[in-house]
């Protein structure tokens, strides 16, 4: 009882400020509204909302960073579901900020000793102040105490982070569960989904080893990649609260004059950019998600170097097949064969005819071709697609969403960087060369190769199964399967303990058997 007394304080504290800003139930609305709402939208802000003149979207990622770390997360994660909020807020909470005022270095000295159990002498031969500061943790320049010394960032959690989120968190599962019992919309739109999606963002965020694995697998992905690099982990360093990484000593790629200044040609790391993300993405489905301008530095031979990995996405293999072919038919102005991979991966129902299918995407991409490259955004493509994917009853992709947001990110720094940057060129040989590689003849004879080791196993096994078989079709034939049950569940642990291959083949003879069976009746 306590604890929903406390979600409730929580929540009413949330509405009133959400409702300051004109965010709850924002005025645009208001005529839309019964009295019932009228009165308590002016009861929870103290009187009429001001008009500040910006979008509901903007004033509600306002509200979100005056209530803290919690609710920046719940934007961010609000941002990649256009279908509980609407495309136009969910493209103002792209851009909430995530930045907070520092706490005290002594405070992060503090906890950096108490983390890693030594004394901040042993570990570090200086250890300055806060370079940066967000919702969940802070960085700090320091030195190593190695010799010689190496320079580093050690990013330090917020005192209290966790359990601040804590209370949060118990609130948002508490006023989803309560949505989700009155309203029929609030199921449909899987709120407890959401806010489990949320805690589970959380949790890897408020575990920096889980960041500095993120860091240490792009690093090994992306070794070959002779223009990207990631900095080095220092593992002897780094804890559940402290992450100690290498110190990155280059040109902020937001500092276009900089750049020049330094010898790089802006436009060639524009193009290094986009193919650095749709490798990461395409090549090994694992991508750096928060690709700002804040993250990104250009090191003296010309590298790109990306830092900060909390937030990082994943395409399975499925997916960015679905996601090449996409790209790659609106690159040929094959619509035809765009609608058909969007049926064959079953996210188009079968009820709605491939030909109006493309006539869509044939609405979305001709307006694009013969236009100046300034003008065509792959990322405004993608966001056309998923809308008209909605109007098809294609349920919304969590992956593709997220990879969305994040090209809408990259497409934008690189067009700060050269503003005729053509995307579209940029990502061709990415994209084909990723198509040459999985759908061209090397392909096919990997894929064939497969094919007959699954049989080769399959055939290993053939003698047993072919003994289970007379076995069973005795049984049939003298009224029955009979299984004690102990039997079942030794046969479960059984299945459990057999690899893959055997547990299909067990049950491609199942089903062979059934229809056996059936045959005999």
């Amino acid at each position: 009882m306590i604890h929903v007394f406390s979600n409730i304080r929580r929540l009413l504290h949330a509405a009133r400020v959400l409702s300051r800003h004109d965010a709850l139930l924002p005025h645009e609305y208001a005529a839309q509204m019964p009295s019932s709402l009228v009165l308590a939208r002016r009861l929870f802000a103290g009187g009429p909302a001001p008009d500040s003149g910006e979008a509901p979207g903007l004033r509600l990622a306002h509200a979100f960073e005056s209530l803290g770390p919690a609710y920046i997360k719940l934007g961010q994660i609000l941002a990649t579901r256009p279908d509980v909020v609407g495309g136009d807020v969910s493209e103002a909470l792209k851009d909430l900020q995530d930045r907070l005022p520092p706490f005290a270095a002594a405070e992060a000295r503090r906890a950096v000793e108490q983390a890693l159990g030594q004394p901040l002498d042993a570990l570090f031969a200086d250890f300055g102040e806060p370079v940066a500061a967000a919702s969940i943790a802070q960085v700090h320049r320091a030195a190593t105490t190695d010799d010689p010394p190496r320079r580093v960032a050690v990013k330090v959690l917020r005192p209290g982070v966790e359990a601040e989120f804590a209370r949060d968190l118990s609130a948002f599962a508490f006023a989803a569960r309560l949505a989700e019992r009155v309203s029929k919309e609030a199921r449909r739109l899987r709120l407890k989904a959401l806010v489990d999606t949320l805690a589970v963002s959380v949790a890897l965020e408020l575990d920096l080893r889980m960041e500095a694995a993120a860091a240490s697998e792009l690093a090994e992905s992306t070794a070959g990649d002779e223009d990207f690099r990631v900095p080095a982990v220092d593992w002897s360093r780094t804890e559940c609260r402290v992450l100690t990484t290498e110190w990155i000593e280059g040109t902020p790629i937001r500092d276009r004059a900089a750049l020049e200044a330094a010898g790089h040609d802006p436009k060639r790391i524009a193009t290094l950019l986009v193919r650095s993300f749709l490798n990461q993405a395409l090549r090994d489905g694992f991508f750096h998600a928060d690709m700002h301008q804040g993250n990104l530095f250009v090191d003296a031979d010309g590298k790109l170097v990306a830092v900060d990995f909390g937030i990082m996405g994943r395409l399975d293999h499925a997916m960015r097949r679905f996601m090449a072919e996409t790209l790659a038919g609106f690159l040929a102005r094959d619509y035809r064969r765009v609608a058909e991979v969007h049926f064959d991966a079953g996210f188009v129902p079968s009820t709605h005819a491939v030909e109006t299918f493309a006539q869509a995407l044939r609405a979305i991409g001709e307006p694009i071709f013969g236009r100046t490259a300034r003008d065509v955004s792959m990322a405004r493509l993608l966001q056309q697609l998923f809308d008209t994917t909605r109007r098809f009853d294609m349920e919304l992709q969590p992956q593709l969403v997220l990879l969305q947001k994040t090209m809408v990110v990259v497409e934008g720094v690189a067009r700060s960087l050269d503003p005729d940057f053509d995307i579209w060129e940029a990502a061709r040989p990415v994209i084909e060369s990723w198509m040459l590689k999985q759908v061209g003849p090397e392909a096919r004879l990997r894929d064939a190769a497969e094919g007959f080791g699954a049989l080769g196993r399959l055939a290993q096994h053939l003698p047993e199964l072919l003994k289970n078989a007379e076995v069973v079709s005795a049984m049939l034939a003298g009224g029955g399967l009979r299984l004690h049950p102990e039997t079942v569940m030794q046969i479960a642990e059984a299945q459990a303990a057999r690899t893959r291959h055997v547990r299909v083949a067990i049950w491609i003879a199942a089903g062979a058997l059934g229809l056996l069976a059936l045959g005999m009746f």
